[in-house]
């Protein structure tokens, strides 16, 4: 049986079809913080991931548009390296 486990932090990660790309990015600018090009990263609660998924899903496309959502326990289970510089990245993971 498959452990249950609240997911506190996500990242998104998506390729959409450029008519719904707009759609995509206006929904997941509501739950989470813009990273970088098609990348959303964030805080959330398992009920907005929820309402998250649910809105993204009424959306998408299911054979043209891609959606991964990667969901940790909390901001401190992953290291993170950038290489290079990303001036837009609004969210700095260790403060």
């Amino acid at each position: 049986m498959k452990d249950k486990y609240n997911y506190n932090y996500v990242f998104v990660f998506y390729d959409i079809e450029e008519r719904r790309v707009n759609k995509v990015f206006k929904i997941c600018k509501q739950y989470l913080v813009h990273h970088q090009n098609s990348v959303f990263r964030g805080h959330i609660t398992p009920s907005n991931l929820l309402e998250l998924k649910t809105k993204l899903k009424k959306i998408i496309n299911r054979k043209e548009d891609f959606i991964t959502i990667i969901k940790l326990i909390n901001q401190a289970s992953f290291e993170e390296e950038t290489i290079g510089t990303n001036e837009k990245n609004q969210e700095s993971l260790f403060l």
